[in-house]
């Protein structure tokens, strides 16, 4: 959410940000309504001026025994009142309709967003390792997985519908294994872990740009609760309402949780393997910091996740997204890709974003900065990883001849093997 004061003043850099982004956005709309409220609450102030300085005069006048004046003036401020409230009640509405308005606007790209119409216009920024060579016909994941008998696709999709799947056995491990992995890493690195619940209420969804945009992406409950998308709904919504001691920031955490998505509009892209599913689970990394160091903060959550690929000596590409392939409340991100033989590229395994205040500003969080300020925080978060997509990478990339996967080193401690067979 974008401040009211920096949109009134500044509709050129709203207009080239939604532009830039390929939004939409209606400012003859906001202004008609900013006026408007501007105009009410003016109004209203004046009346309730009027009102506490007639409160005073009728006081006067009872002391003096100026009984009758003094019941005249409360019917005229009984009148008064009632305008109050109806300009009140206005107001209400004025400002629901300018809120609504305003959580529509995505987030201004920071200046190291490269400017861009979409994903070709994504600059590399750094690759690590080197993808392999295979001196055999190598498999998909998709393939691996049943031939193993790690991976059942179709009793997945018997229990629930398409775009599920269960693992078995040694693939049930290597999912525990990974995830107990990242949150190892990532805790040795001094994060505070966390564990939260999988489902959320509407404000927690609105405090991180969920909604009402993507209410379509997301599964819904018959009594209005939410399943999450990904745990930076609610790490980061940990302290929403609140006021943090600035001493503290940056705040860095991390939890394991599974998400839930529709995957609206994807239809018939990645429908094969475990790639592009309506649950998966995932290791995220949220960060609350002052706007001074939040920059700083990205490249090094950044770095977090790089050291999970690294430590599984997986072949990977960091990219920077530009403006038209950007996320609705980030204003910079950066991509890790993760090689994938059976796509002979690479394919995206984690998005690490600075949201600057977007996202505080939506949800309140706040903190006190060294001059007793209060200011809104800058958040970021950033997976690290996904489960699902770092399992197909592992099978695909250390596959064998005789159809066996080779453990990465960094995960034998965790899988209690060498062989994957």
């Amino acid at each position: 959410m974008l401040d009211l004061k920096f949109i009134r003043e500044n509709p050129d850099i709203v207009r080239a940000a939604v532009k830039h982004r390929h939004a939409s956005w209606d400012y003859d709309a906001f202004e008609r309504l900013d006026a408007e409220r501007r105009e009410l609450i003016g109004q209203s102030e004046a009346l309730k001026a009027k009102r506490n300085a007639a409160s005073k005069e009728i006081g006067a006048m009872m002391k003096a025994g100026e009984k009758e004046a003094a019941e005249k003036a409360k019917a005229e401020m009984r009148e008064v009142g009632n305008q109050i409230s109806e300009l009140d009640a206005k107001l209400a509405e004025t400002e629901e309709g300018l809120k609504k308005l305003t959580y529509s606007i995505p987030n201004i790209p920071g200046e190291n967003c490269p400017i861009g119409d979409d994903e070709n216009d994504n600059p590399e920024v750094r690759r690590w390792g080197t993808p392999r060579e295979f001196d055999f016909d190598y498999k998909a994941h998709w393939d691996l997985g049943p031939d193993l008998n790690i991976i059942d696709f179709d009793r997945g999709v018997k229990i629930a519908e398409s775009r599920f799947y269960a693992l078995r056995g040694k693939g049930a491990r290597l999912e525990r294994a990974l995830i107990e992995f990242m949150l190892d890493t990532h805790t040795s690195k001094g994060m505070i872990e966390w564990w939260v619940p999988a489902l959320a209420c509407k404000d927690t969804l609105i405090g991180t740009g969920q909604l009402p945009k993507f209410e379509d992406d997301l599964f819904k409950t018959t009594d209005g609760m939410y399943l999450i998308p990904t745990a930076e709904v609610q790490l980061t919504n940990l302290h929403r309402g609140e006021v943090l001691d600035g001493k503290d920031l940056p705040l860095r955490y991390c939890a394991f949780t599974p998400c839930f998505r529709e995957e609206a509009g994807s239809a018939g892209r990645d429908t094969r393997g475990i790639i592009r599913v309506h649950q998966f689970s995932k290791v995220e990394m949220v960060r609350f910091a002052t706007p001074e160091n939040s920059d700083d903060e990205l490249e090094d959550m950044t770095r977090c996740a790089e050291d999970i690929l690294q430590k599984l000596e997986l072949p990977y590409r960091v990219i920077n997204l530009c403006t038209g392939d950007i996320g609705f409340s980030a204003r910079q991100t950066y991509d890790l890709e993760v090689w994938l033989p059976s796509y002979n590229n690479y394919k995206e395994i984690s998005s690490c974003s600075n949201c600057g205040d977007f996202q505080a500003r939506r949800a309140n969080i706040k903190y006190v900065d060294e001059e007793g300020r209060k200011r809104f925080a800058h958040t970021l978060n950033g997976s690290g990883l996904a489960v699902g997509r770092t399992m197909a990478a592992v099978l695909e990339n250390y596959q064998n001849a005789d159809g066996t996967i080779t453990v990465p080193e960094a995960l034998r401690p965790y899988m209690g093997c060498d062989i994957i067979k």
